[in-house]
């Protein structure tokens, strides 16, 4: 209650007059501080990103909203709000800018990974059976598909003789999820499916690679990918970097599984919880890059 009460105190007035009398000493408003302050990543980025949240002013608070294509007239428009001079601080227009290709980037990526997951897999959508049986020759290269409805979808982890009911929690998100795995870290996803074969420590490959994009979805939806984004990718993020960072899971989680060495695959759900905690934990890092640096070809 008295944290609370606390914070309210601090946002609604002192933090106000704190910063007045900082730019007073120092001759900087905060964002200037923040951007000549800390080196480009995750902590630059979320302060420039509280800061313009918590601003009074309406111009700092929409820019959180503005199309990528209007940022460099909305730098411009704070840098005038703030008294801002170009001369005697020349860096901090191209800095901020970073921030705001980050900050404004990251929700529009939430946008392009949330209409992914709601497109449904479509049998009668050659885009989508080209996708998904790309998967089948990718992790299957020496085995012929005997038909598109048939058992052989379990070697690779489906539940039933059609794919297609498996996608129906993360759509096309699931699947092209899996496609960019197998297509871009193609070793690395053979081996995972190997180790997912085991005859004792085993899984089903591609169900757990959907349940993994959608811990993927949830950390994005919840925010908590924000550090990893801010501090991998220098401007707007785009759907490959959420893929990218999907491939990173599938393949930990392998490590995680093998590592653990579960008496069942009835475990699942307390392994997966596991992993998902380390993940957490990692983002907390401020230095935070969760990066698959083996064998990517794109």
């Amino acid at each position: 209650m008295l944290g609370c009460i606390w914070q309210y105190v601090y946002t609604s007035f002192l933090r106000y007059w704190l910063k007045w009398l900082i730019r007073q000493a120092t001759g900087k408003c905060e964002l200037q501080r923040i951007c000549s302050g800390y080196k480009p990543g995750a902590t630059r980025t979320t302060k420039a990103e509280y800061s313009l949240q918590s601003s009074k002013n309406k111009v700092l608070r929409a820019a959180l909203e503005t199309d990528k294509n209007k940022l460099e007239t909305c730098v411009d428009q704070i840098m005038k709000e703030k008294c801002v001079k170009p001369q005697k601080d020349p860096l901090f227009r191209e800095n901020l800018h970073i921030c705001l290709l980050q900050i404004t980037g990251y929700s529009n990526l939430f946008v392009c990974v949330e209409d992914a997951r709601k497109e449904v897999f479509d049998s009668e959508n050659n885009v989508h059976e080209t996708m998904l049986l790309k998967l089948w020759d990718l992790l299957m290269p020496n085995v012929k598909l005997e038909s598109r409805i048939t058992k052989q979808w379990g070697d690779i982890g489906f539940q039933g003789d059609d794919p297609k009911t498996d996608f129906r929690g993360m759509g096309m998100l699931g699947l092209i999820n899996l496609v960019f795995f197998s297509e871009n870290y193609t070793e690395e996803a053979r081996q995972v499916l190997s180790h997912a074969n085991h005859p004792k420590l085993g899984y089903s490959y591609a169900i757990v690679g959907i349940n993994l994009t959608e811990m993927a979805y949830s950390l994005m939806k919840s925010g908590a990918l924000k550090p990893h984004f801010y501090n991998t990718v220098q401007g707007t993020p785009e759907l490959k970097d959420f893929h990218h960072l999907y491939c990173y899971l599938a393949y930990e989680f392998d490590k995680f599984w093998v590592e653990e060495e579960p008496e069942s695959i009835m475990h699942f759900n307390q392994y997966r919880e596991k992993f998902h905690n380390i993940v957490k934990t990692h983002l907390q890092d401020p230095h935070v890059s969760l990066t698959l640096t083996v064998g990517s070809k794109n």
